[in-house]
C-alpha cells in the first residue's frame, strides 16, 4: 500500500504545484478513504507539505514564475495571506481535536465537494474581488487547511486571480503563504500533544519532492485551464466518495 500512496502523493504534489492547489485537498480524502484516521492524515500531510512548499518557493523564484525578494509586491501578499492563515488555523487545529472522527470525515467529504464544484464553475469566470475579502477567503482556506488537510490552494489560488494576480505569481505567492500556515498547523498539533504518524510523513515527503522541480518547470509553458477543470472533476468526485464512506459505516 505504500508505493500506491507514494504515486498518489507524487501525482497530488505535482498539481499542487503547477496549479497551485491538490495535494492535501485531494490527498486527504483518498488516504481517508484509504482507511487512515483523518488526525493522522491532517498532520502528515501538513509537515510534509511544509517542505514541499518551501522546495516550490525556491523553484517558482528562480524560473521567474514569481518574485519573492523581500522588497517585491509579491513577497508582500504572501507574507500578508500567510499571516492572516496562521490565525485561521490554529482556530481550526483546536477544533479538529474536540470533535468526532464522523463529524470531521463528514467536514472534509462536504469541503472537498465543494473546492471541486468551485473550481469547475469559476474556470472562465473572471469576477472582481476586493482585498477585504482575499483576506477573508484566505482565513477560511486556513481553517480549511487546519481542520482537514486541503482546501487551501482552491480558495487562495481563485481568490488571488478572480483579483487580478497573474497565474503564474499565484502559484509561488500560495505555495510562500501555504508554507507559514502549515508550519502553524503543525506546530499546534505539536503543542496540543497529538501524536504524529512520522512514518506516513516521512512517505509523503519522499514521494512529494521530487515532483516540485517538475511541477515549476511545467507551469512556464502550460495553460493550465484544462488541467484545472480535470482536477474541478477528480476533487469532486473524491469528496462524494468521502461522503459515501460516512454513509455506508465504514
Amino acid at each position: 500500500m505504500n508505493f500506491l500512496v507514494g504515486i498518489i502523493t507524487f501525482i497530488s504534489e505535482y498539481l499542487d504545484s503547477g496549479l497551485g492547489m491538490g495535494y492535501g485537498t485531494a490527498l486527504a480524502p483518498i488516504l481517508i478513504i484509504m482507511g487512515y484516521h483523518p488526525l493522522r492524515v491532517i498532520p502528515a500531510i501538513l509537515i510534509s507539505q511544509l517542505v514541499t512548499d518551501i522546495a516550490a518557493c525556491v523553484f517558482h523564484h528562480n524560473f521567474r514564475n514569481v518574485d519573492l525578494n523581500i522588497r517585491s509586491k509579491d513577497f508582500k501578499i504572501a507574507f500578508i495571506l500567510g499571516l492572516i492563515s496562521s490565525i485561521g488555523v490554529i482556530i481550526s487545529v483546536v477544533v479538529a481535536l474536540k470533535i468526532p472522527k464522523w463529524l470531521l470525515t463528514l467536514y472534509i467529504g462536504c469541503l472537498v465537494l465543494a473546492m471541486g464544484i468551485l473550481i469547475l464553475v469559476t474556470i472562465n469566470k473572471p469576477i472582481k474581488l476586493s482585498w477585504s475579502k482575499i483576506a477573508g477567503i484566505s482565513f477560511l482556506a486556513a481553517f480549511n487547511k487546519g481542520i482537514s488537510g486541503g482546501g487551501y490552494g482552491p480558495l487562495v489560488m481563485g481568490g488571488q486571480m478572480l483579483s487580478g494576480v497573474n497565474a503564474k505569481n499565484a502559484v509561488g505567492i500560495t505555495a510562500f503563504s501555504e508554507a507559514i500556515t502549515c508550519f502553524v498547523g503543525f506546530t499546534v498539533y505539536l503543542v496540543m500533544g497529538k501524536a504524529i504518524d512520522w512514518k506516513l510523513a516521512g512517505l509523503l515527503i519522499l514521494s512529494a519532492v521530487p515532483a516540485v522541480p517538475l511541477a515549476a518547470l511545467t507551469v512556464k509553458n502550460v495553460n493550465s485551464n484544462r488541467l484545472k477543470r480535470y482536477v474541478g472533476v477528480l476533487i469532486t468526485i473524491l469528496g462524494l466518495f468521502t461522503l459515501l464512506k460516512i454513509s455506508s459505516g465504514s
